[in-house]
């Protein structure tokens, strides 16, 4: 069911994630069965492969062709590189049957020899287009002995609603605002402006990704698999360190345990660990899309973490925990600019006019696209970046409040948000999930 899911979405480059499976699959048993050099290396060339071809292979022959143009060197026919379909869930995937054949390497866990099984494992479709990342040793058991019962449903369709809420009510209207925003010449963009296209960006990526997170999740409890959390409220930190450790929280891991550490980690020097962060954070930012934006993102991220690691983070933890905050959203923000620019000239011209206070203010602008329905959801966003709902819940259950009336209220709050998503939809242009672009 999982590859009619997905065969309804990519059509004939099912072959591909189909041909994945068989052969981490093969590598599994190849390392199992004692050739452990060649299992290993024959799964991380051919998912390193398939990534570089249908990934990356159009910006390294785009950037080819620009640069042997300087020497009028006419590389026509590599234009065609340009147009290679970038298959959905292709970054996901990959990293989760590289991590397997990994810890079957370390023998961390055993080759599994049931094909259905497996391929159960790669194709599952509630977080197999955009996460959260599942490493096979996190839902090995709940693959053969899954347990479906009615508070796990509960939890699943609350889950459920929750992301759906989050994308359709929160992230498509900042998206709205961002990309009119965006969208501007420089001319017409002020410094208040440019600021408030940054900010509804940052939450248009956060409850977009993080509400797909939770309905895969949510989906998952319903089948009886509980999936990892990605995301544990990363607007609140007070570092970029801290950051990192609750934004995108299974890819973050995934690059700490399969390629930081193995590089060295922490334990060769202060040197070789900033050149192993450089790496990280370098292959993080080209992870995330094949453009400069994304590799310069990743850097200035790194960058950040480097300079927290000299000196800086021991200060932002002595200084009062609002100015700490402060630093994080604007370096999040600045950040948010070069993910979303096309290209890194865009970035800097709005890096400037965030900073630039010549040009005046376009009320008119404001007044017609930042509405009331927009202001209304702008503070929910702030609100909702925090660990309120969370609270809420805890306080609850340690209170051992279930008065019947309250958990009926509960009950009719979530069908009515339901119902105001499916409206959305109704009326809601095409827009995808951010992260199925990765």
């Amino acid at each position: 069911m999982s590859l009619l899911f997905y065969t309804w979405g990519e059509r004939e480059l099912v072959i591909l994630i189909i041909v994945s499976t068989l052969i981490d699959y093969s590598c599994g048993i190849i390392i199992q069965n004692g050739k452990r050099k060649i299992g290993l290396i024959l799964s991380i060339v051919f998912n390193i492969g398939i990534l570089a071809y249908f990934k990356y292979s159009g910006f390294v022959f785009t950037n080819l062709i620009e640069f042997l143009g300087l020497f009028n060197v006419n590389l026509e026919k590599a234009q065609a590189f340009s147009t290679i379909a970038l298959p959905l869930g292709i970054s996901f995937y990959t990293f989760q049957t590289m991590s397997y054949t990994i810890d079957v390497y370390r023998g961390e866990i055993k080759a599994n020899r049931n094909l259905i099984d497996f391929a159960t494992y790669v194709t599952l479709f509630p977080q197999l287009i955009a996460g959260p990342i599942v490493r096979y040793k996190s839902i090995e058991t709940q693959l053969l002995n899954r347990k479906v019962t009615r508070s796990l449903m509960s939890e699943g369709v609350e889950r459920f609603i929750i992301g759906l809420a989050k994308k359709m009510l929160i992230a498509n209207n900042c998206a709205f605002l961002a990309d009119n925003i965006f969208s501007l010449h420089t001319d017409d963009l002020s410094a208040p402006l440019a600021w408030l296209g940054a900010i509804a960006y940052g939450f248009q990526i956060y409850f977009d990704f993080s509400g797909y997170s939770d309905m895969a999740i949510g989906l998952g409890k319903l089948l009886g698999f509980n999936f990892p959390e990605n995301f544990n409220y990363p607007y609140t930190a007070k570092s970029i360190r801290e950051f990192w450790k609750r934004w995108h929280i299974t890819l973050s891991s995934w690059f700490k345990d399969y390629l930081y550490i193995p590089l060295g980690g922490n334990r060769k020097g202060h040197r070789r660990t900033y050149l192993n962060l450089f790496i990280v954070f370098f292959l993080t930012g080209l992870w995330h899309g094949a453009n400069w934006t994304f590799i310069v993102w990743g850097l200035f991220h790194g960058s950040l973490i480097i300079v927290e690691r000299l000196g800086w983070g021991a200060i932002l933890e002595k200084i009062p925990k609002i100015i700490a905050h402060i630093y994080l959203i604007f370096s999040i923000c600045i950040s948010w600019v070069l993910f979303r620019s096309n290209s890194l000239s865009d970035a800097i011209n709005y890096i400037v006019a965030m900073f630039s206070f010549q040009n005046p203010t376009n009320i008119e602008f404001l007044n017609y696209y930042l509405s009331n329905e927009l202001l209304i959801v702008l503070m929910l966003a702030t609100v909702l970046s925090m660990p309120v709902y969370h609270k809420i819940k805890t306080l609850c259950r340690t209170t051992n409040i279930s008065n019947p009336i309250l958990q009926s209220f509960r009950t009719i709050g979530l069908l009515a948000l339901f119902i105001l998503c499916l409206f959305y939809i109704a009326v809601d242009s095409y827009n995808p999930f951010i992260y199925f672009r990765f």
